[in-house]
This record gives C-alpha cells, sequence and structure tokens, in this order.
C-alpha cells in the first residue's frame, strides 16, 4: 500500500520539515480506514519485532523487580541482535504478517504462537551454546518464559484492536449509513442470526445488531451472544429505539398470535422500522441459509393469526397410494393444495384446468421440486361433460378436490348465466361422474360468500354446496357411496385477483390505493393455512358435512391498506393516497363463515367446526338445479337469478341491479311491493347484464 496514505491517520508528532512537505494533509480518519483494504506485509513484519522487544524489556523489568543496576549489567547490544535475527527467521518461517489484520482468527493466534515458541527455543538453544563455550547466559530462562507469554498477549491485542476499529469506525463505505438492528426471537433461531448477520457485516446492509427481543418474559436481562435481551414489548422497543436508533428488525420466530407482538410491530411500521423475517429454520440445518433469504415481511405475516398444525399421519393414511384429482389445479388454491399433497406418498396426482400457461408452469414446477411426483396435467374445462369422461375414464381418480370455479364477484354479478354454467353445471358434471366411477371422496372447496349470499357468485357456491350435500344424502339409501365433503372460508391473500395483489400494484404505482368502503371488513386466511384445513376436513369427512373453518378476526379492508403502505416505507395519506370509491355490484360490508339459521358443531381440531344446514329434498333440488342450468345456457340472466332467489331464498342481492328480483321490495314513493320487471325496465341497454348463448 502506498505509504503517503497513511498520512490520513491525524496522530500530533514531530517529524523533520522535509519528509512532513511529502505527506498529503489528510484528517479524516473514518474515510482512511475505508479505503484502507490491506495493511502491508512489511508494516506488520516490524511491528511484530517491536512488540517481542516490549515484551524482551518487560521480561527483565518483571524478572528484576524493575532494578535497572541489574539490568544493565547485561550485553543489551548483543540480547537486541540475537533476538532480532532470531525473531525474523521464525517470523519470515511461519509467514505470522501475512493474514489480513481486519480477519484476525484463531489461525492468525495460533501462527502467532507458534512462531514465538520457536523464537523461545531458539533462545533456549543460543544459552546452551553460549554456557558451552564458557560464556554467560545472553538471556536468563526465566526472561524467555515471560517474554514469550507477553510477546503473544501484545501480538494478538493488538491484532484485535485493529479489527475493532475497523469494525466500529470502518464498517461502511464512506458517505453510507449502514443499518441497526434488533433481533426478534432469542432462540436458537435468533443466535444463528445474529451470527449470520455479524459474520456478513461487512458485505450487506447490516451494521451490527444490538439487541435481542423476546416474548418469553423469562429471558429479560439475560444474555445471547453477548447481547442483552429484553421481553418484547412496546415499553421496551421504545427504550431501545431511544437507545440505539435502531432502523430494522429481523423477526426470526413464527409469527404465532401475541398480543405483545402485534402491538409491537405495528408501533415499527408507525416509526418506519423496517421489518425483516427470516426463512424457516428447517432450510437453515440444510445449509440452505444465506442473508439473501432474510426477505421482508409480508402483509400476511402481521394478521396475527396463529399457527395451524395438522396431523400429517393422518392426512398421509388418507391419501397414500390414492390416485388424486385437483380441478382448477393451475389456480391459487388448487396449485398449494398440489404442492402440500407432494410431500405425502400419492399414487399419482392429476391436474386438471382450462388454462394452458399456468398448468404448464405449475408442472414444471412440481417437476423440479418434487422429482419423483408421478404428476400429470390434463387440459379440460369441467362444464365439458364428455372431456371429463374422458379424464375419469383414463386415470380413474380415487379422491377429488374440486377447487375449480369463478370466483370475482364484480364480474359474475354481470354474467351471472355464466357464473352458473362454471359454478353449478361444472360442479354436477363432477359430482356424477364420481358416483359413475366410484370415487371414494370428493371435496368442494366453497367460500364464506355462500352464507346468506348478498351476489350471484355466492349464490352459486351455495347452489353447489345445496347439490352435493342433498345427493350424499340421496346416496346413502343405496350403502356405500361417494362421500361427498364441503369446505367453507373465507378470502385467502395473495390469491390471483384478490386484494393483496391489487394493491401492492398500486402503492408500486404511486397510488392511490382504492378501497371501497371505510368499514368493509373481510375474513382472511393465507393460502397454505386453507390448504391445511382442507387436507385435514378429509380426512375427518364421512359425507355429508360442511366443514367450516375458524378465520379468526375479520380486518377492514381500510387497515389493510394502511399497513401494506407502510410496510413499503411510506406514509398513508402522505405518501400514497387512500381513497374509497364505493362498494362494488354484490359486495357486502361483512361476510359471514355460518348463516342465522346455521349452528357450529365442533371437531376435534379447534380450527374447523361442522355447520349443521338445513338439508334439501334431493329430487326436487335437482329439478330446480337443471332447470337453472338450462336457463343458464340461454343466456337469460334475470331469469337465471330469479331462480337463484327461489333455490337459496336467504340470497338478498346487495348493491346490485338484481335487488328488484327481491320478494318485498318497496316502492320508495308509495311504499307498496313493486312487479318483478325486466331488464329494460330498470336500466338502460349499456347498463344491462350480458347476456348469450352458451
Amino acid at each position: 500500500y502506498p505509504w503517503h496514505d497513511f498520512s490520513s491517520l491525524a496522530i500530533p508528532c514531530v517529524l523533520p520539515g522535509k519528509f512532513v512537505d511529502h505527506i498529503p494533509k489528510f484528517s479524516n480518519m473514518k474515510h482512511f480506514l475505508s479505503s484502507l483494504r490491506i495493511l502491508p506485509r512489511w508494516i506488520i513484519f516490524f511491528i511484530d519485532l517491536l512488540c517481542v522487544y516490549a515484551a524482551l524489556i518487560i521480561g527483565f523489568l518483571l524478572r528484576f523487580n524493575f532494578d535497572l543496576d541489574k539490568i544493565v549489567t547485561y550485553q543489551w547490544p548483543d540480547i537486541l541482535v540475537t533476538v532480532g535475527i532470531v525473531s525474523t527467521v521464525c517470523f519470515i518461517l511461519f509467514q505470522t504478517f501475512s493474514g489480513i489484520i481486519r480477519h484476525t482468527g484463531i489461525q492468525d493466534a495460533s501462527r502467532v504462537l507458534i512462531a514465538l515458541s520457536c523464537i523461545a527455543l531458539m533462545l533456549l538453544s543460543a544459552n546452551v551454546i553460549c554456557y558451552g563455550y564458557g560464556k554467560a547466559y545472553i538471556i536468563p530462562y526465566s526472561v524467555i518464559g515471560i517474554t514469550l507469554f507477553s510477546a503473544f498477549v501484545i501480538m494478538v491485542a493488538y491484532r484485535l484492536l485493529i479489527k475493532a476499529i475497523f469494525d466500529q469506525v470502518a464498517s461502511s463505505p464512506a458517505g453510507v449509513v449502514r443499518s441497526k438492528t434488533v433481533i426478534y426471537g432469542a432462540g436458537r433461531a435468533g443466535a444463528i442470526t445474529c451470527k449470520i448477520l455479524s459474520a456478513q457485516s461487512k458485505k450487506s446492509n447490516f451494521q451490527k445488531v444490538l439487541a435481542f427481543i423476546d416474548d418469553n418474559a423469562d429471558y429479560s436481562g439475560k444474555q445471547l451472544e453477548g447481547l442483552k435481551i429484553y421481553h418484547a414489548t412496546v415499553y421496551n422497543i421504545e427504550k431501545l429505539y431511544k437507545r440505539y436508533s435502531f432502523n430494522q428488525i429481523v423477526v426470526t420466530t413464527a409469527l404465532q398470535n401475541s398480543t405483545n407482538r402485534k402491538a409491537v410491530l405495528e408501533w415499527c411500521l408507525e416509526k418506519k422500522i423496517k421489518i425483516l423475517q427470516t426463512p424457516p429454520e428447517s432450510q437453515w440445518m440444510q445449509s440452505k441459509f444465506s442473508i439473501r433469504q432474510i426477505k421482508d415481511i409480508h402483509i400476511e405475516d402481521l394478521l396475527n393469526r396463529e399457527v395451524i398444525s395438522i396431523e400429517n399421519k393422518a392426512v398421509s393414511e388418507e391419501l397414500t397410494g390414492k390416485v388424486i384429482l385437483v380441478t382448477g389445479a393451475a389456480g391459487s388454491i388448487g396449485s398449494e393444495l398440489v404442492r402440500q399433497m407432494a410431500a405425502f406418498s400419492t399414487a399419482q396426482i392429476i391436474l386438471c384446468d382450462q388454462a394452458e400457461s399456468p398448468l404448464h408452469e405449475l408442472r414444471l414446477e412440481l417437476k423440479e421440486s418434487f422429482p419423483q411426483l408421478n404428476v400429470h396435467t390434463f387440459l379440460g374445462n369441467v362444464c365439458n361433460k364428455n372431456r371429463m369422461k374422458y379424464l375419469f375414464e383414463t386415470y380413474h381418480p380415487q379422491v377429488i378436490f374440486h377447487a375449480a370455479a369463478y370466483k370475482h364477484v364484480p364480474d359474475m354479478e354481470k354474467i351471472p348465466d355464466v357464473a352458473v354454467v362454471n359454478n353449478v353445471m361444472g360442479t354436477l358434471n363432477m359430482a356424477d361422474l364420481s358416483v359413475l366411477y366410484n370415487v371414494g371422496k370428493f371435496i368442494m372447496i366453497s367460500t364464506d360468500k355462500a352464507v346468506n349470499p348478498a351476489n350471484v357468485m355466492g349464490a352459486s357456491k351455495r347452489i353447489a354446496e345445496i347439490f352435493i350435500q342433498s345427493l350424499n344424502d340421496h346416496l346413502q339409501q343405496d350403502g356405500p357411496h361417494t362421500a361427498f365433503i364441503t369446505t367453507r372460508f373465507g378470502n385467502v391473500l395473495g390469491s390471483t385477483g384478490s386484494v393483496v395483489p391489487r394493491f401492492k400494484k398500486l402503492i408500486e404505482q404511486g397510488g392511490p390505493v382504492t378501497v371501497t368502503h371505510p368499514e368493509v371488513t373481510r375474513f382472511f386466511m393465507t393460502i397454505p393455512e386453507a390448504c391445511q384445513l382442507v387436507l385435514q376436513a378429509v380426512t375427518m369427512g364421512k359425507g355429508g358435512e360442511i366443514f367450516a373453518f375458524d378465520m379468526g378476526t375479520p380486518v377492514k379492508i381500510a387497515d389493510l391498506a394502511y399497513k401494506m403502505i407502510r410496510l413499503s416505507g411510506l406514509e398513508p395519506d402522505k405518501d400514497i393516497k387512500v381513497t374509497f370509491t364505493g362498494l362494488r355490484p354484490g359486495e357486502k360490508l361483512y361476510e359471514e363463515v355460518l348463516g342465522e339459521k346455521e349452528d357450529a358443531i365442533p371437531t376435534y381440531h379447534k380450527k374447523i367446526t361442522i355447520a349443521k344446514v338445513r338439508t334439501y329434498d334431493f329430487t326436487i333440488v335437482e329439478n330446480d338445479i337443471h332447470e337453472l342450468i338450462g336457463y343458464a345456457q340461454k343466456g337469460n340472466a334475470w331469469k337465471v337469478v330469479e331462480l337463484m332467489k327461489h333455490i337459496v331464498p336467504e340470497y338478498k342481492s346487495n348493491n346490485s341491479i338484481f335487488e328488484k328480483l327481491d320478494a318485498g321490495a318497496l316502492d320508495e314513493n308509495t311504499g307498496e311491493q313493486q312487479p318483478v320487471p325486466g331488464p329494460a325496465a330498470i336500466l338502460p341497454a349499456n347498463q344491462q347484464p350480458i347476456t348469450h348463448s352458451l
């Protein structure tokens, strides 16, 4: 390293004038240390040599109790020359000056110890030689021992000192502000994270870890990796913030339901403190964890939901050796079901969907992640009964997960005939074929919008529920049959077209983020959670049940929008506006998992209950639904909705043109009941629902 660059060390000293003139005038220690990469070897060599001489003097002083009269009696020119030659030979031989000081470790300390031991042996040998020739010892044996110990301490200490200086002063390039981190979780995962962040501090955005916080109050006041552990409360996190002004927090534990945790993370969001999360600890044990895997926390991780556990053994027994068919396999729920079932020893999994590209991408993903999985893709529409019949004849599925459905409320409100054909007729086709080909279990994925439906989509799913439930009851009269099971849950975060991806896109575009109503609330569940409960329900179902999942506490969509904006490091209504657009056609302010006349029967899994609903006569239901499908295939939207309301009496349209079809609708002026009008009497032609023949 060029000598003149060392001049940035602002150390008061007296130097010859001409020499000083050649040294550039720098005074910024941090800038110098930041720019310095490797200390020259010759400098390290001379510092080590000076350390040995210093240790030698210490050795004499201690040996003779600081009696200088005795010390000066020794032949110091011979001692200095001998020690210098011996030290030079040993340093060169063991390359003590070759290590990078700022990365000093055990190997460097070992190398120093070996070199000093060699120096001591050579000095002892010199004494023996002198004694053989009748001369006095060059250096007393006791001084050699003290010198060895002192030199080791000094040489290792100055290396560690320089390393500490670089860590504290030059850990970041000049002008770059590095992050100050608090780790949430003082268990093994937190300790590993701390070590990784410390080891990677020079390569990542982390400056240093300042402290730990943990939900367990018993850890409070203790230390981990030399850092204090605090109880995870808002009071303690505020105290840490005032002391350290940290700017990010890394969560290393599962985000379980915790009042303290929710409050702490909410406080961090308000203070614009970056929240990160580590991957599952199981990935670390396979040496897959790196600094790059520490990612921004997702909004679904802040919903304060309990971790769901399922009985994997029971699920494995149910699916092992079975041929599984998943309809709508390329969708959010269908694809996650397949990923979770891939961990079990299924005989075969058939992926059925009409979306070609997503189905192809899913197949490639599964082949890469689960190379041993026996998986086949089948391109087809559940509404095409002949195509589905070919699927059954080819693969003979034993368990069916029916996830294929149209789900977007405003879109289905415009095309009720299409909603009925896909959601109702598609379910009928799959149910009829399941009975015909002796399928063991048929699991339909339903929605909380089927409860007291206020829109076409929810009503279509409720009609599908009614059909398979009444079909199951009807088949019971003839002995063993296909077990038809329904699972009902609310919105899933991150699914295609859901609110979270939509909000993310709007935030990336700079806003505004649009919410329909400030009071609209929804139940939310992550996709993996929903699929875990579906698989658990399969093991419980005997046929005819409607399993309702515990969705937790409903969440205001407006609050969700504010949280997502803060997670992006922005301020709601300042950096990103939140605007309210009004309820969309068919939309309710809130959703329900059970209807007013439905009771919940508990199961052995605390997250799953059975909805006790009214029963229907299969013959009547079958006739009504076939009539409904007939109108839908003709494209008669108004007649379709009218008949849907007949089949599902609790179906009352909300914020929709079909409100006029509800019995008991009153004229706002006269207070009298209105006759059921046709489309033209309600809206202009350009606002009519789309009608066409299917």
